[in-house]
Order: structure tokens, then sequence, then C-alpha cells
């Protein structure tokens, strides 16, 4: 048995890590709900990435004291004349003073017109600018002091190379000026119309395209209340991420909802979803894109095992953004997140008038990850005094029809809310049948009034225009309502995540390590820049992170190979060792199992013609300790446009890219995010021991996973790509040792 040279785990894994470089921060405060907590704003991670994002202060954007109009017009027939008409409407229900600007009018609807921004009578908060180019517009209103600019035209990154680089230089313009702008490309749904007769926690809304976020703002039509809407077009400026950070900060904001369709910048992103997580404001995204649009070269496994979208799906979940796949999803897991209460348990019971709707039901509720527990032995003979016996009432509750016509409903939805593993109560009523409908509907909402439980209803009907869907459902702020099975499941599927999610939150860039550890330094030594490492050098790097490999010498003769055998201890591997050497084995550069000195010898013959054949460049050959019994994975480091490096972690061995079961995670993650990599492996059962095998020691994997992490903070964008395949994780209590390496270096 090899003995483990990893020691004994601390209770928590983190103070290991940091053994090889800094300490947590003594002042990083977890869990907290302040924006602030853990450094001063501007701090840096040890990469040069931010750690705190700055929250634009949008409330003189939202609801401004004045408002230009560039370009304003009164000319029937022309595209700015009705934006400058909503325009004044809208300035007229906030209570902000307008002022047209045009060179050429002296008034524009009524209003008195000035020529230009430099005749306006106060600094004004924000700019509307209908005009082509708003470039040469800027710097006057950085010189008028003016603080928010809206751009709507188009024709920038939208409309190809020359357009993008018209964007940049009005991304710039903005800059120096210090006003911020939203756009350009964007519309004036910032500007609509919200009802003010609605009350209770809203949505806030932000959308890169404008049609996308139609359904949600007809929500109000079904009585949920919406309080902003940020069409943010192609982002010069302001983007999703700045407008996250300021809804989570609203004390009226339930839920924000997304449509995106690209991140400008991944880290911003992470920043404002932190911010939104610490808050315990739910954020709801549809984000497009999730086909393959193109193929990553890369010499590392790691590099081929995560597409872009992958990415962003696993970027979203490791800060608590719920992704969902249409704008309906879209608009029923916000609505249900913004108006329901925190749950009081997670079980779900589904409650019908029909054992076949119950089970058809609970098949997918199950399948989609929720718990229906069975209801206990009491509580189904309570249950039991109003449904025959011979009807099931474990979860799904059948109760047959007819007593949800009298005085016997509102006794069984009563008891079934009073059990304490019941947190949610589902009634999926596939059609109208009144009178019966409609008094279950009633006993649904009477319920609802008087619970701290969730309750939802699914009303099934293709018409939506019955009395007990538009006025007694609808007409309750309590009850949740669906339309279909399938937006139901995901919406309390959500909504029990959540909650799940932020109770438990630990900001990571709380414990982002801030300064290089002593391990940097070694690295930096090893460093070849604009070349891949030999896997004798990559497994030096590794060594320097405190990241176990096999007893191994590196040889350049037959009889320094025997001696090295000698020393490490038969049987052992020969492997080629070189600079440009990617997958040895496809080229018959490896040989496993040797157990004497003549065989030893022959290897090291074979291997060196081989190499020569091939004109592969050795830096000699390795003569390693072999190691057999234990699961093959594979944790890697790659380089993401977007989000900078990215740790992965997966099933390795020869097959790592035939299985292709693997996590990825951007850093700064903690241990519960690298054991939860873990469990999303589809073969994460391999860990746990099968078929005899004993359990692998996952302890010591989660370990290599943050010490590599810590490995891709510190070199940064120096390290191109890193792949150890296969890492052989041992039995549990014996460690995991890195049984070949890849590095490239930028």
């Amino acid at each position: 048995m090899l003995g483990s040279t990893h020691g004994t785990l601390t209770t928590d894994l983190r103070a290991r890590v940091v053994a090889c470089g800094e300490q947590p921060r003594p002042d990083a405060v977890h869990g907290s709900t302040s924006a602030g907590t853990g450094a001063a704003a501007g701090d840096l991670d040890v990469s040069g990435r931010p750690l705190h994002a700055p929250v634009p202060d949008l409330d003189r954007f939202f609801r401004p004291e004045s408002v230009a109009v560039i370009g304003a017009s009164d000319t029937e027939g022309r595209p700015n004349t009705g934006i400058t008409r909503q325009l004044i409407a809208w300035a007229e229900r906030v209570g902000a003073r307008l002022y047209p600007v045009h060179p050429t009018r002296t008034s524009v609807f009524g209003l008195r017109c000035l020529p230009s921004v430099g005749d306006l009578p106060e600094q004004v908060d924000l700019a509307a600018l209908l005009v082509g180019d708003p470039l040469p517009v800027i710097e006057e209103l950085a010189d008028a002091k003016v603080k928010f600019a809206v751009a709507f035209a188009s024709g920038f990154a939208e409309a190809g190379e020359e357009g993008a680089a018209a964007q940049a230089r009005l991304a710039a313009a903005v800059e120096r000026s210090g006003l911020r702008l939203l756009g350009p490309n964007t519309n004036l749904n910032a500007f609509e119309a919200f009802r003010e007769d609605l009350v209770g926690p809203a949505i806030a809304l932000i959308t890169q395209s404008g049609h996308q976020g139609r359904p949600l703002y007809a929500l109000q039509e079904l009585g949920i209340r919406l309080s902003h809407w940020a069409p943010t077009g192609n982002e010069a400026d302001l983007e999703t991420a700045d407008f996250i950070s300021y809804f989570a900060q609203q004390p009226e904001v339930g839920a924000i909802a997304c449509y995106v369709e690209g991140l400008k910048d991944g880290r911003s992103f992470l920043l404002a979803a932190d911010r939104a997580a610490r808050a315990g404001v739910p954020v709801v995204a549809v984000k497009v894109g999730r086909t393959e649009t193109g193929a990553r070269m890369a010499a590392s496994h790691t590099g081929k095992l995560t597409g872009a979208d992958q990415l962003v799906d696993a970027a979203m979940r490791q800060f608590g953004v719920i992704r969902v796949d249409g704008l309906d999803e879209l608009q029923d897991t916000a609505a249900l997140l913004a108006r329901a209460r925190k749950p009081v348990a997670d079980g779900v019971v589904v409650y019908s008038i029909s054992g076949g709707t119950g089970a058809h039901f609970s098949d997918l509720a199950t399948a989609a990850g929720l718990q229906l527990p069975e209801l206990s032995a009491a509580k189904q003979a309570e249950l039991h005094a109003w449904i025959p016996d011979f009807l099931s009432v474990a979860n799904p509750v059948d109760n047959g029809g007819h007593p949800v016509g009298d005085w016997r409903g509102p006794k069984i939805i009563e008891a079934i809310l009073a059990d304490p593993a019941v947190g949610v109560l589902i009634c999926p009523i596939t059609g109208p049948f009144p009178p019966m409908s409609d008094k279950l509907a009633q006993d649904l909402v009477d319920a609802a009034e008087v619970t701290d439980k969730l309750v939802c209803v699914v009303w099934g009907s293709p018409v939506g225009t019955e009395d007990a869907y538009r006025t007694t459902l609808l007409g309750s702020s309590r009850v949740a309502t669906f339309r279909t099975f399938g937006n139901c499941i995901t919406a309390v599927r959500a909504y029990l995540g959540h909650h799940r999610f932020t109770a438990g939150y630990r900001s990571p860039f709380d414990e982002a390590p801030r300064t290089h550890s002593p391990s940097f330094r070694k690295a930096q030594a090893l460093m070849r820049p604009g070349r891949q490492l030999s896997e004798h050098a990559a497994k030096q790097l590794l060594r320097a992170y405190g990241i176990r490999v096999p007893r191994e010498q590196l040889v350049t003769s037959a009889a320094a190979a025997v001696r090295a055998a000698g020393l490490v201890g038969y049987p052992v591997v020969m492997k080629a060792s070189g600079p440009q050497l990617a997958h040895k084995t496809e080229l018959g550069l490896v040989k496993v199992a040797l157990t004497s000195a003549s065989q030893i010898r022959d290897a090291y013959r074979e291997l060196a013609d081989i190499a020569r054949y091939e004109g592969v460049e050795l830096d000699g050959v390795l003569v390693c300790q072999m190691i057999e019994r234990g699961v093959e994975m594979v944790v890697g480091v790659t380089q993401d446009a977007l989000f900078g490096p990215t740790v992965t972690v997966g099933l390795g061995g020869v097959l790592v890219e035939v299985l292709g079961d693997a996590s990825v995670r951007v850093p700064p993650f903690g241990e519960d995010q690298a054991r939860a990599m873990l469990g999303e492996l589809r073969g994460h059962a391999l860990l746990e021991g099968i078929r005899g095998a004993p359990p692998a020691d996952v302890d010591a994997l989660v370990e290599v996973v943050l010490r590599v992490q810590r490995m891709a903070l510190e070199l940064g964008d120096d390290l191109s790509e890193l792949d150890i395949n296969p890492l052989m994780v041992l039995p549990r209590g014996q460690g995991a040792v890195a049984l070949d390496a890849l590095a490239v270096c930028r």
C-alpha cells in the first residue's frame, strides 16, 4: 500500500490550501448582506482582478429632476417626434422638468426649445440623444455636467467591424467625460408607464433586446408589479452588471429578471451576482447562445472539455443566478421569486382531483429534483376522514373529485398545509369543471391567505377566460398561478434552490488571495514564456504548489535509468519528457510495469529511437514510481476570454475526451464549490466506491482542486493551460497523486 504524504486533513480544507500562501484576512466577514464586506472598494485579488465593483447611483436616471431631449422634434411622421412625445409624457409622470434642444427650432410641442446643450438653464440629470451620431454631443454634455445620457442610435457594434470601431470611440469619449451612458442601440423601454396601483415586491427587468422584455412588462396586467426596465442595448458604458448591482439595493425589488445576449465583462457580472446573493435578491436570466459556436483548439484535454456556454452556465450557478430557457419561464420564475415568502420546509405535496393528474405531475416534479415526501401514516389517516379509503393520499394526494365541492375541501387543504414536512402545496387543475373548480380555486386562495407556506395552482385551461382563473386566482397575491406543469416545476425548483443557496452563501471574494504566496516565486522560475513545459517541469510546477507527484527521476542514459529504477522502486513507468510533447501514449512514448534492469535498458533505447524518428525534442526520460490503485481524474486550468482563468475537474484517463464528464468553475471559489463540482459529474459514484472498490480520498481531490485554483489565480494569464491527467485519487486517507501533467505558458 502506498503511504500518504498529504497528512491529516483539517476540518476546513481552506486552512490546508492557504498553508502554501496567504492566510484568510482577519477582517473578512462571511455571510453578510453588506455590499462592501471584506475589503475596501477597489481592492484587487492576486491576479489583479477587482474584488468589488462600484454601484452606480442610478436614482437620477430612473427618477430625474430634469431632462434634456437633444434633437427634439414635433414634425409628424418623423421618428424623433414619437420619441419626443413619449419622453414628455414620461417626464410629466415622474415630475421632471424637460428641455427640448434643437438648433433650428424655437418650440417643440409648445415647449420652448433651446438651440444647444450649452444653453441649458441648469445641470440636467438625463439627456436623451435623438441624433444619428451621439459622439460629438458627448463632450458638450460633459461640459454641461450632465449625469446620464441615452443613445438610441444604431449602427454600432451590432453592424460589424466599422460599427464596433465607432462604438469603441464612443465608449472612450464617455469614459473621459465622466457621465454615464445607456446604449447605443437602445430604446424607450426605460421610460414606459408602470402601473402604480400594484403593491408588494416588484420585478426589475434588464434586457439587451427590448422586445424580449414585453412578456414580463405584460405581467402587470396579471397583477404583478414591475418597478424598473433597463434596456441596455450595446452596453458601450452602462451594462447588465451595473443594473443588477443597483437593483439589488432597491427595497421594492423582489427579483431581477434578465434577458442577456452577451456579457460585456465576466468579472463585473460575477461581482454583481455576488452583490445580489449577499442581499438575498434572486436573479433570473435567459442567456442566449447555448449552442456551440466554435471549437477551441487546445493542447490540453481540459481545454476541450468545456465550451463557452457550459462555462457561463457554471458561473451563473456558482453565484446563484437562476438560468431559464424561455421567456415564459423567465416571467413565471421571476414572479414567484419576487412575491413568495421564504420557505419553511422543502417538502412538496401534489394535491389533485385526479389520480392521473397527480401521478403525471409527480413524475415530472420528482425527475426535476423536487422532494415529494410520503406523508406520515397519521396524516394519511387524517386525510382519509374526508377522502375515500381506496384513494391514495401518500403524496400525491388524490381526493377523487367530489370532496372539493363541499365542506371537506377546505379541511383537506388545511390538513396538508399543517404537516411540518410540507413547504409547498401544488394543485394542478388541467381544465375547468364548474362549479367545483370555482370552489376549489376559492378554497386554495382562502388557505393561502392564512398560511406561511407556498400555495401553487396550475390552471391548465387553454382558454384562460374563466372567472375562477381571471378573478379568483389572479386576484390573489398569495397564490402562485401557472398555466403549464413545466413552468410551475421550474419556478418552484428555483424558489427552493434560491433560498437554500442564499442561506449558506459565503462570498468567495471575501476570501480571495490578495498577495502572492511563496509558491508563486518557485513557479515563476519554472515558467517559459511562449512554450509548453516538459512533463518533468510541469510536475515541478505542481510540486511548488504542494500537489503530490510520484517518486521519479529524469535521466539521459540507459545506465542512469537502471540506477533510477533501483532508487524509485520496481515496478516503474518510463516516459519520454520533452517541452513540446503533449500526448505521449499515442506516440508509444510510455512504457509501464517494467520490473527488471534489462527491461529498463530496452525501454530506454526504444523511447529514444521513437523520439528521433518522430522528431521530438527530449530533455530526458522519466523513470517513475508506478501507481495503479485509484480513480483516474483530470484537473486543469484554461483561459477564457470573458472570465479569465477557469478550473475544470472531471473523469480522467485515456478516455477523458470520449467521456466528456467534467465540471468547471471560475475562481475565486471555496471548498463548497469544489465539492459541488464533484457532485455534478455523471461518474461521481466512482469516487464513492463501486463493485467492491474502496471509497476514494475525496478530501485529497478537493484539496488538489483548491491548490490548482490558487495556482491559476497567482499565475493568471501567464499560465495558458494546465492539464493534470491522470490525477490518481487513491483510497480514502491515502491522498491523490498527479501521474502526468502538461503546462503551456503564455
